[in-house]
C-alpha cells in the first residue's frame, strides 16, 4: 500500500463514547502521516458531537441511519464514501460485507475475528483481549498495513486527540466556572458500561472538598441523574452543581473545556477530559480487560486509582468491592497531588 499520497480512510468504530475518543489518535496519526487524506468516521449518531469535535475527521457516516436502509441502499452509501480504504476498529461482520461489496480496495482487519478472514484482504495480528497493550495502542495497530510504524508509546498519542472543536458554551453554563476556585466535574455514573465507584463515595469525597477551593458539579443523563436522587446523593452532598440531565452531549465537551477537572470511573467523560488535557482521574476494578492496563485515560494530567490485587469477583457482578476499597480520603489525596503537581505517580502514559 505504498506510494499513495492522497486517499480516503473510512474509520469504523459503532461503539461507545469512551471507544471513540480512544480512537481519534488513529485519525489524528493518518492526518500526520498523509497530510492531504479524507478522513471518513463511521460510527453512530449519538457519538457524533465527539466526531464534530475532533479537528482530523472531514465527515461523518452515522451506521445507526444507514443500518435502517435497504440492503441496495446501504451498499449505494458505502459506495458514495469513495474510500480507498476501510478500518474496522470495532468489527461488524455486515460492515465488513457492506465494505467488500462496495469494492473499497483495502480492507483492514484483525485476525482475530473469522469474517475478517472472509471479507478483509489486510489482516493484522491482534487479539485485543489478551494483549497488553492500551486500547489507543491497539486501534494504531491496525495501521500497519499502511507501511508506516504503528507502535506507538503512550506519551506519542496525547497529541493525537485534535478535540479542538468544541461548540460554544451557552450561556447558562458559560457563567457556571468559578475562575478562583479549581472547577472539579464529578461523573458519579456511567450507564452501566463500567464498573461505578459508588454515590456514597462521591458523596464524601464532595463533602471533603474545601468550599473556599473547589467549585463541584455533578453531570450524568436524565436517567442517571433520578439514580442518583434515589440514592440520596443530592442529600448527602454539599455545595455541588446538579448538571445532571441537563447538557447535551456537544455542551458536555464544551463544559469539560471549561472546567479543570473530572473524576468518574472508566467512562467516555474521563476520556473526553484526558483527552482535553484535563485533570482526570479514573477509579478501575483490578480486573481484566476493565483494568488501568487496557482503559486507563491518557491525557497529561491523566490518572487513576486501582486496588494492587488480582481479583476476578466482580467479573459476572455489576459491584466490585475492590473498587470500594479505594477509600475517599485516598482519593481526595491523590487529586491534590495532581492539581500540585507533586503526584509521584502520575500515570498520563496509561502503563499501570
Amino acid at each position: 500500500m505504498t506510494g499513495l499520497k492522497a486517499h480516503t480512510f473510512v474509520i469504523s468504530r459503532t461503539d461507545s463514547i469512551g471507544d471513540v475518543v480512544l480512537t481519534l489518535p488513529v485519525a489524528g496519526y493518518l492526518k500526520k502521516r498523509f497530510p492531504a487524506c479524507r478522513i471518513i468516521f463511521l460510527g453512530n449518531d449519538y457519538t457524533k458531537p465527539v466526531i464534530a469535535a475532533c479537528a482530523h475527521i472531514d465527515d461523518f457516516a452515522d451506521w445507526s441511519h444507514i443500518r435502517s436502509m435497504s440492503y441496495k441502499e446501504q451498499l449505494n452509501s458505502f459506495r458514495s464514501f469513495g474510500a480507498d480504504v476501510i478500518l474496522h476498529v470495532y468489527p461488524r461482520p455486515e460492515i465488513a460485507l457492506l465494505a467488500k461489496k462496495a469494492g473499497i480496495r483495502y480492507r483492514i482487519g484483525a485476525t482475530g475475528r473469522f469474517y475478517n478472514w472472509l471479507h478483509c484482504n489486510r489482516l493484522v495480528p491482534l487479539s485485543r483481549r489478551r494483549s497488553p497493550l492500551h486500547e489507543s495502542q491497539l486501534n494504531l495497530r491496525l495501521l500497519s498495513p499502511l507501511g508506516v510504524p504503528s507502535q506507538l508509546e503512550l506519551d506519542q498519542i496525547l497529541a493525537l486527540y485534535g478535540l479542538t472543536q468544541t461548540e460554544a458554551l451557552s450561556r447558562e453554563f458559560d457563567m457556571l466556572p468559578d475562575k478562583n476556585r479549581f472547577n472539579l466535574i464529578l461523573h458519579p455514573k456511567s450507564k452501566g458500561s463500567a464498573r461505578e465507584w459508588g454515590s456514597d463515595n462521591f458523596a464524601a469525597l464532595a463533602n471533603m472538598l474545601p468550599a473556599d477551593k473547589f467549585k463541584v458539579f455533578v453531570t450524568g443523563t436524565e436517567a442517571e441523574g433520578s439514580l442518583l436522587a434515589s440514592e440520596s446523593f443530592f442529600e448527602k452532598a454539599e455545595n455541588i452543581v446538579n448538571l445532571t440531565g441537563r447538557l447535551s452531549l456537544s455542551q458536555l465537551i464544551a463544559f469539560i473545556g471549561k472546567a479543570d477537572g473530572l473524576l468518574a470511573a472508566s467512562t467516555g467523560p474521563l476520556h473526553l477530559a484526558a483527552a482535553m488535557g484535563k485533570t482526570a482521574l479514573g477509579i478501575y476494578p483490578p480486573i481484566q480487560p476493565m483494568h488501568p492496563g487496557r482503559w486507563a485515560p491518557v491525557g497529561l494530567k491523566a490518572s487513576y486509582l486501582v486496588t494492587d490485587k488480582a481479583c476476578n469477583d466482580c467479573r459476572k457482578a455489576g459491584s466490585c468491592h475492590c473498587m470500594q476499597e479505594i477509600k475517599p480520603g485516598e482519593v481526595y489525596a491523590r487529586l491534590q497531588a495532581m492539581i500540585t503537581g507533586t503526584d509521584k505517580q502520575n500515570q498520563h502514559n496509561g502503563n499501570p
